[in-house]
């Protein structure tokens, strides 16, 4: 791997992190985790399931990140994942307000995978 290559990977191995880590604990100890989801997405199915769909989306998008491949989509996705999460719980903001970052972090992955496929063409 090219040194100039160091700092992406370990932005992109952050932010799979943040997205493993809840899918993994929401089927552990899911009553830690439907209580962010917004009450008008509760009820539709068993939340169970919801949170079990959510966390393998979750799982998608960060191997999807891990891979490095079309990383335009996954981390435009996870960026909007993230503001979503903070904007509906805005009152847990306490608690929340480091997903700011990482959907900014996330944002900024995006852009600069923009900016090297401009690059290529």
């Amino acid at each position: 791997m090219k040194r100039a290559n160091l700092p992406n990977l370990i932005l992109r191995l952050g932010i799979a992190f943040v997205f493993i880590f809840p899918a993994v604990s929401g089927f552990i100890n899911p009553t830690s985790w439907i209580g962010y989801f917004p009450q008008f997405m509760r009820g539709i199915v068993p939340d169970a399931m919801l949170l079990g769909g959510f966390g393998i989306v979750e799982i998608i998008i960060a191997l999807w990140i891990l891979s490095g491949k079309k990383i335009f989509w996954p981390a435009i996705i996870a960026a909007l994942m993230l503001f979503s999460i903070v904007l509906f719980n805005f009152r847990n903001m306490e608690v929340l307000f480091r997903d700011v970052a990482l959907a900014a972090a996330t944002l900024s992955l995006a852009l600069g995978a923009r900016q090297e496929t401009k690059k290529q063409i």
